[in-house]
């Protein structure tokens, strides 16, 4: 494989959990809600996978890390919807009940060793004809299910956002609550909804990083992609497309990590790290306005 194929492949890998918890976090914000909390679905997925997976298979650590996620979604959703809880507060408090639970729970399942390196792992699946192709066939046709599954979400959302009467209510929840309700919609129910859906795609995203990438778990191994998912749907201007877009931009601006340490460049790695989030102060600062929902991180 060469260098080209080999960091085409690595962005299509590390843009997979991005992906996966961009588009739950579009799904929640287009409800109105914030989800600072996405942090904490998302290791919670990580460690549920790494728990369930060698009893139950790859399939069985993807499904328990979209249940974690989910119940992480829960509680969430009984701050914001039921207590009406500032969003922002109850996010964070979620997202760092998360990381220091999997800590604790981590230490008291495996003890001060860690687990061992025997959590199975996806295979990767080759597309036939289309993983022949020169260059690309390589890098994007011979990925793991959960890739291909992530990136058909993309249309699939947008369809169901723009196509739909359900798409059409939850985007009207978040523009317009006050109005939505007076038309006979559900607002909380679609909240709760959106939320507890946002934080089990998180929870697969941390699925993802076990099952697909590492192949074990570590403490704090979701590494903040929770909060970089809520930049990925402002950079991508909450809608589908553009959160796909905005992975595959930090994808890559992390894949070049690889490329500097492997062509041996003078140049601190840490410093390359820093690239995503650059790009995103200024995709952010150059980026039009208005296209947030109206009444996002309020409470009605």
């Amino acid at each position: 494989m060469s260098a080209l194929e080999s960091v085409l492949a690595a962005m299509i890998r590390t843009a997979t959990p991005l992906l996966l918890a961009g588009l739950g976090e579009l799904v929640t914000e287009r409800a109105g809600v914030i989800n600072i909390g996405l942090e904490g679905a998302v290791i919670c997925g990580a460690l549920a996978a790494t728990v369930a997976a060698p009893p139950l298979g790859v399939a069985g650590g993807y499904l328990s890390a979209l249940v974690a996620g989910a119940a992480v979604g829960v509680l969430m959703a009984t701050f914001v919807v039921v207590l009406r809880a500032d969003q922002i507060i109850s996010g964070t408090a979620v997202a760092l009940l998360g990381l220091g639970l999997t800590g604790a729970l981590y230490h008291d399942i495996y003890g001060a060793g860690g687990v061992a390196l025997t959590v199975p792992t996806s295979r990767s699946f080759d597309i036939p004809v289309l993983s022949g192709v020169p260059v690309l066939g390589p890098a994007l046709f011979q990925q793991p299910l959960m890739s291909y599954m992530a990136f058909l979400l993309a249309p699939a959302l947008a369809w169901f956002l723009y196509r739909t009467h359900a798409g059409l209510s939850l985007r009207a929840v978040g523009e317009a609550p006050h109005a939505a309700r007076a038309a006979g919609v559900a607002v909380d129910r679609f909240r709760v909804g959106a939320i507890i859906f946002g934080s089990a795609l998180g929870g697969a995203a941390g699925g993802v990083l076990v099952l697909a990438q590492s192949g074990t778990f570590a403490e704090g191994m979701s590494a903040g992609r929770g909060f970089i998912a809520i930049a990925i749907v402002a950079l991508g201007r909450w809608t589908p497309t553009g959160v796909l877009v905005a992975s595959l931009v930090f994808g890559f601006a992390t894949a070049m990590q690889y490329v500097v340490q492997a062509l041996g460049w003078p140049l601190r790695y840490e410093l390359v790290l820093t690239l995503p989030y650059v790009l995103t102060l200024v995709a952010l600062v150059l980026a039009p306005r208005g296209a947030a929902p109206a009444y996002l991180a309020r409470t009605d």
